[in-house]
């Protein structure tokens, strides 16, 4: 199994859920307005620096992680937003 970290602007959130309900994503965990400074600039939520960034996790298996970040890239490159996804492997404790 692997966890999937995706970043994406908080204003593409909503966009980048339905993606996930589409490709057969049951449940994820959001972490909205985040804020940090990366290599497209700051994004702190103030008045000079408005912008924040949405984090999702959620659980793939092992096979489905490939054409999943597949299938966020194609919608990235469509709307022209930035998407950064990671990876990790993981095993459930039981």
């Amino acid at each position: 199994m692997k966890l999937l970290m995706v970043i994406v602007d908080d204003d593409k959130k909503e966009e980048l859920e339905v993606v996930l309900r589409r490709s057969g994503v049951a449940g994820y965990t959001e972490l909205p307005h985040a804020s940090g400074v990366g290599t497209t600039g700051p994004r702190l939520g103030s008045a000079a620096f408005p912008k924040t960034s949405a984090v999702i996790f959620t659980f793939v298996e092992d096979d489905a992680a490939p054409r999943l970040a597949q299938e966020l890239r194609s919608y990235c490159s469509e709307c022209g937003e930035r998407v950064r996804m990671v990876t990790w492997g993981v095993e459930e404790v039981v």
